[in-house]
């Protein structure tokens, strides 16, 4: 357990239990995380869930929500990337069902899901549209498909359907991530709760929201988390 606790430490930073957070900021944040959890563990290729949490921590994070890799594999899949991009868009989703308002809490979210993207189109040739040809600069630049400020490896109409294409990406991840809670908003009022209650659950309180029991000998590092 020590070895668990370490690694959100480093992982996240150190938990800030003294920070004084509103009721309101903690029924947004649990709902946030919530989002994020039923995706990582309703997605077979990412997951299962380790650890959610609302208390605050270091990194500026409102809350974390950790998962569990069952699997270590070299390559990434496409399959896989877009699963990664749900999840990132699951707060924020939530946010939206609940609330009917959205928060700068998914920023952080929203940059990962972009970049992801971009690099699927632009790097790794998963675009039909796009081809198998690599756009990518390495410089990780700010604006999609448009490196301002180095020499283009491609015209402005590359540029603009690249643009297009990690939009349509993400657009098409949201809307599949957005089915997925709405199907399971019981889980999602449930684990909210729990959360408010708890601050903090593991993988087999979070997975009895769904009748699944986890298997409690499962002893493997948990990946990185995504924070609120």
């Amino acid at each position: 357990m020590d070895i668990r606790k370490a690694f959100i430490k480093v992982g996240i930073g150190a938990e800030k239990h003294s920070r004084i957070v509103s009721d309101k900021e903690k029924r947004i944040n649990a709902y946030h995380e919530a989002g994020h959890a039923i995706l990582f563990h309703v997605l077979p290729d990412v997951g299962p869930v380790y650890t959610v949490s609302i208390i605050p921590t270091g990194v500026g994070a409102a809350g974390y929500t950790m998962p569990l890799p069952e699997k270590d594999e070299m390559f990434l899949t496409k399959g896989k990337m877009l699963q990664d991009i749900m999840v990132s868009l699951g707060g924020r989703i939530a946010e939206e069902i609940i609330f009917k308002d959205i928060t700068t809490g998914a920023s952080s979210d929203i940059k990962k899901a972009t970049k992801v993207a971009k690099r699927m189109v632009t790097r790794y040739g998963m675009s039909d549209n796009i081809g198998v040809i690599c756009y990518d600069s390495d410089e990780d630049e700010v604006f999609i498909g448009r490196d301002f400020g180095h020499t283009k490896s491609h015209s402005e109409e590359i540029a603009g359907k690249i643009d297009q294409e990690v939009k349509t990406i993400i657009d098409d991840c949201y809307a599949k991530a957005k089915a997925i809670i709405m199907e399971h908003q019981d889980v999602l009022h449930k684990c909210a709760e729990l959360l408010l209650e708890k601050e903090k659950i593991t993988r087999e309180e979070f997975e009895g929201l769904f009748g699944v029991a986890a298997d409690s000998e499962v002893l493997d590092a948990p990946e990185a988390p995504v924070e609120a």
